[in-house]
Formats: C-alpha cells, structure tokens, sequence
C-alpha cells in the first residue's frame, strides 16, 4: 500500500474520532484513567502510601475551602459546597425547635419578710407600710409570719381561727394599694372592714354567722384567678397569652368594684378609671395554725405565672401536728421555677436542741411535695423544694447563741456582734455541712431579733427574774436562699414593738428566663427584626445568599 493511501486513512480515522460522541466518551475515560493513577502513586520509600496521598488531598481541599469562605464575593457551586447533612435535611420543624431554644433573661425584684407575732392579733400601732417598704420597683411581695395564733390545744387539736390571717391580708393589700394612706389598725375598723361591708350584707344577715363568712369573701377578694394562675401555661401561643392577660384584667376590675366602698373618696377621685397594672393581687395564701404565708404580685406580672401548687407539712406535736413545720408555694415565673418557704422550727435553748432543727428542715425537704400539673410532658415541673431554680426560705428557725445568758449579755452590751455571730447556732452548723448545704444567706449586720418584752425596746432578759423564763437574745428569724441566678439586695429588720420578735426584711434581685414568641418565619412577619432572627437561625449557603 502506498504512502498516500496510508496517510488518507489516517486522516479518516482522525475525522471519525473527533465527532462530539467521541469527545465525551474520551472524556470519561480519561477521567477514570486518572484515579488509578492518583492511588497508584509511590511515595518515598517506593512503596504505595494511601495515608500521605488522602493526607494530601485534605490540605488541598482545605486551603481551597479557606480561600473560598475568606471571599464572600465568590459564589460556592453546588458541587463545592461542603456537604453537612444537618443542613440537608433542613425544614420548618427543625429551624422551629432551634427558635424555641433561644431565651432571653429578665430581673424582677421580690421582697421577702418574716415575723413571728407572738399570737397577738393587729390592733393598734401595727404599720405595715414601714414594714413592707413600700416601693414601684418591687415585683413580687413574699410574707410569712408565724404564731398568728396562739399555739394553744384548741388551735392545733380542734381548729384554727382564720380571723387573724384576714386582718393580716387586709393591712397587707391596703399597705400595697393604698400607699397614700396610712396603713396602720388605727383605720383598719373604720377603713378595711368598711370597704366590705356592703358584701357583708349581701351575703348573709345576722350575728356572727354573718361576721365569719364576711372575712372568708374578703381573703378571696383579694385573689387572682386562681385557675389561671394554678394553669399550666407552657404552650401557649401569644394571642393564649394576650387572651390570658385580658381576663385577668377583667377579674381585678371586678374585684376592685366590688371591694371598695361607693363613698370612699378614692372613688370619687376616679379610681375606677385608674389604670391599676402596678397595684399588687394575691396569687396564695396558706395557714396551718399559726403559720401563714402570702405571696402578692404585680398585676401585669400574674400572666406570666403558672403551676401554682401549695404544700404544708406538720413537724410540732407528735412529729406532724401543725403548731411547727412550713407551708411551701411552688410556682413557675415566665420559665423559671420559684419555691418559697415559710417555717416555724422546733423550738428550745438547750445544749442539743439545734439538732432537732436540724432533723426538722430534713424531713421538710425530703417529705414536701407537689402535685403534677404541667401538660407538657418534655418539661420537668419540680415536685421537691430542692428541685426548683431558685428556692427562698423564711421564718423563725429558732437557732440561738451558743454561750451562756450572761456571755451574750456582756458582747451585746459592747456591740461585739462579729463574736456572738460567731457562736451562732445556724452558722456552725451550715458550716458542718450538718444543715442548709450550700445554701446562701447574707451578712448580719443587725442585733439579734429575739427575745424583745412587748412594747418595749428592752431584752425580756433584763426583767425577768425568774432564769427558767429568761431567754438569751438570738437571731431566730433568718432568711436564706439557693441557687444560681439571685443577688440580695438588702438584709435588715424592721423595729416594730408589736410583738417579742422582731421583723427580718430582705430585698433580692433574681433572673428568670423569658421564653421567645413563636416562629416569625411561620408567622409570616415582616419586621426587620424578625428577619435578623432568621438570619441568625437558618444555617446559610452560598450558593444561595450574596454578600
């Protein structure tokens, strides 16, 4: 065969192998050919090294992805993107669990008061304006007193009298509302009792039939909704909760028109028209004999409350009856969890009586429980104190000094109360860790708030003669806290002579966790907001999103 004709053959073959069919074909070929090649390579010792290849091939990668996420105007290919199956699988219910999860956290100021007032029931002289401190930045009012009623047989064995804790509700709730007046028993005859004395005789006529049931409408009268408040609100939409707040509203408003009297000179004053969202409501309140605690709040601040639960536990009399022990109010604040603690401990001076107190907070921590009541199944509501974000104890815990009367006299006269702090009981044993582990309470900087004579500034100590009825002043009413989340503010006492105990006050300043609304992406929100929200939620692709 000739040259010519070889070489026109060739140039055939060249003509068929360069259609498009075959372009792509090669393609692949070449394509397929290369990753033998990569994997067949030698490394170094002449022997194949598929780790110092793969190790090769990340830094490549790496330094390729570093350049590319360093440049925000150069758009990733679908092909370049990194593959995240997190990502992949992206959808409206993942992106609405991950926004749920995004809080926000709030401080509201609560104050926190106990007294123990001798069994004495308010006549004249008692100011509970003084007493409470009064202020608008205070949110949440928590007031326990013990012995409200003499601790007698007829009180613990047979019934307790509720006269007592309605007249204490009535100086507290005009102390809150009416602070322009002055709330003291002077006007509580002619100013409290008057306010309901028109429902008085709606109810009922006629002697003390009518008297008793008159004081058991004004303790309701002064209460939220309670099945709002006891509700559990862990699922409720916005409009659930605008819809909340309006009925609580409504229910104050009725309350107010129906408790204050028509003649009283705050109504001619247009107090019916007064907007009333910083006047306070009672969410509880618990008597077990002479125990008696009450929590009032904000009435702007009742909507956020839920799974109120109230317990009391018996440690006096046979180790259950009611003249000693604690009430205890559960409650949830936005979504944080509050326990407060109201007790009167076993009493007594003798060298070993601190180790009954200590078996009293004990079996009150272990033996206090609350009921279930959330519907939400994935939340844990705390069913124990200890279980609570943030937990308040008050009362008079009856700790004392640990020395002789006339020790205590002696530092007490030259004002030596480092020394005497020092011999105190509660504070050698929460040192020993035998008691209130890891529970926080704040310096003392006032005298010891027990045992006073009634109307006087004196000691009883110093007039009584008899040393069987001499007691060594201590500080028996004490309020201590636990958890993370709350600073105290203030600890002090109050020096009313109404009873032979002293008030203790303290002011704290605690977190609580607000949840975020729902979803503005399913919402449909528009606002700038909502749309850095998004912004900050959904992971971004490249491919999708310019700079």
């Amino acid at each position: 065969m000739s040259n010519s004709t070889h070489h026109h053959e060739r140039s055939e073959d060249m003509t068929k192998s360069t259609t498009p069919d075959d372009y792509s074909v090669k393609g692949e070929k070449k394509k397929k050919s290369l990753l033998p090649s990569i994997f067949s390579k030698k490394g170094r010792n002449g022997r194949g090294s598929d780790e110092e290849v793969f190790a090769d091939v990340k830094r490549r990668y790496a330094s390729r992805s570093s350049l590319l996420d360093a440049s925000p105007v150069i758009r990733k290919s679908f092909s370049d993107r990194h593959p995240n199956s997190g990502i992949e699988s992206l959808n409206l219910c993942t992106y609405e669990k991950q926004l749920w999860q995004v809080v926000e956290k709030k401080e509201y100021r609560i104050f926190v008061a106990t007294w123990n007032v001798g069994g004495r029931t308010p006549q004249i002289g008692v100011n509970l304006k003084d007493f409470l401190r009064v202020e608008g930045e205070t949110d949440i009012y928590v007031i326990g007193f013990q012995e409200i009623v003499p601790l007698n047989a007829g009180n613990v064995l047979v019934i307790e009298d509720s006269e007592p804790a309605a007249k204490w509700l009535c100086l507290i709730s005009q102390a809150l509302n009416e602070p322009c007046e002055e709330a003291s028993t002077d006007n509580f005859e002619s100013s409290s009792y008057k306010h309901s004395s028109h429902t008085k005789e709606k109810i009922t006529s006629g002697g003390e039939q009518s008297q008793r049931t008159s004081i058991k409408v004004l303790r309701k009268s002064y209460r939220a909704n309670s099945a709002l408040v006891k509700a559990c609100n862990c699922s409720l939409e916005p409009s659930g909760m605008h819809r909340r707040a309006r009925e609580l509203r409504e229910f104050i408003r009725r309350v107010e028109s129906s408790t204050v009297d028509e003649d009283s000179p705050s109504v001619s004053e247009g107090k019916e028209n007064k907007d009333n969202s910083n006047g306070y409501c009672l969410i509880a309140s618990k008597q077990m004999v002479g125990i008696f605690l009450s929590v009032w709040v904000k009435n702007d601040l009742v909507q956020h409350i839920g799974h109120l639960r109230v317990s009391s536990l018996g440690r006096g009399i046979m180790g259950y009856l009611g003249n000693k022990g604690c009430i205890a109010m559960s409650m949830t604040i936005h979504k944080t969890s509050f326990c407060f603690v109201c007790s009167h401990l076993a009493s007594g001076e003798k060298e070993g009586d601190e180790m009954r107190r200590n078996s009293d907070v004990a079996e009150i921590l272990k033996n206090t429980q609350f009921s279930k009541i959330c519907k939400r199944p994935t939340r844990q509501i705390p069913e124990k104190i200890m279980d609570h974000d943030r937990v308040i104890w008050l009362g008079d815990l009856n700790y004392r000094v640990a020395l002789s009367y006339d020790e205590t006299r002696a530092l007490l006269e030259n004002n030596d109360w480092n020394a005497l702090l020092e011999k105190d009981q509660l504070n050698i044993e929460k040192e020993a860790g035998r008691v209130f582990s890891g529970w926080k309470e704040g310096k003392i900087y006032f005298a010891p708030t027990y045992k006073y004579s009634y109307n006087s500034d004196e000691y009883a100590g110093e007039t009584v003669k008899s040393k069987k009825k001499r007691r060594t002043p201590a500080w028996c009413d004490r309020i201590l806290w636990y958890g993370n989340g709350v600073e105290q503010l203030e600890y002090s006492r109050g020096e009313s002579r109404f009873s032979d105990h002293r008030p203790v006050c303290a002011a704290f300043k605690a977190q609580v966790e607000v949840s975020s609304c729902s979803s503005p992406y399913l919402k449909g929100y528009a606002s700038v907001g909502a749309r850095d929200l998004l912004v900050e939620v959904i992971p971004q692709r490249h491919s999708f999103y310019e700079f």
